[in-house]
């Protein structure tokens, strides 16, 4: 789901709308494909009496079980927004219960990135934003090219103090 444009100020305009990278998903999705493949393999077995039972209700259990964990995280995935707009930065997260954080641009003070090697390869990492706020320093894991999302905040910072001007 988008940003809802509804919570803009007037004037203001989305600049990026962001959700957290598809790694974000991946422990997730390769337990339940383990788990699938795992219970076609058990299902398959030919197996005598208890044993097969028992081998095929755990085989289902552990696929629900993954499948919940999918779920779950798909939800929190779906209801995740890092926005970039032209007066502030605004981070939401919640399935049921919502909660998040917004900096005004002219208070933000640093933007660190962070990338391993392999987060690198894959396009990913994590946000550092240092504010003059009362929480200070706010890091947002999981962003898709990191570096690009720091380039584009302090655009929209030399924009906004442009427009105050």
């Amino acid at each position: 789901m988008a940003f809802p444009t509804k919570l803009l100020n007037q004037g203001e305009e989305v600049v990026l709308d962001l959700r957290p990278h598809w790694w974000f998903m991946a422990e997730p999705t390769a337990a339940l494909v383990g788990a699938i493949v795992l219970g076609v393999i058990v299902l398959r077995a030919d197996l005598e009496g208890t044993a097969n039972a028992v081998l095929s209700y755990g085989a289902i259990a552990l696929i629900v079980a993954t499948l919940l964990w999918f779920a779950g995280r798909y939800a929190r995935w779906a209801t995740t927004n890092f926005v970039v707009t032209s007066d502030r930065l605004v981070y939401r997260v919640g399935v049921l219960a919502k909660k998040g954080i917004e900096i005004p641009l002219e208070r933000v003070n640093t933007v660190f990135f962070n990338q391993t090697v392999f987060e690198r390869m894959l396009g990913a990492g994590d946000l550092a934003i240092e504010s003059g706020g009362e929480t200070g320093k706010q890091t947002f894991s999981d962003i898709r090219r990191p570096s690009l999302v720091q380039n584009e905040i302090y655009r929209q910072m030399e924009a906004n103090n442009a427009r105050m001007y």
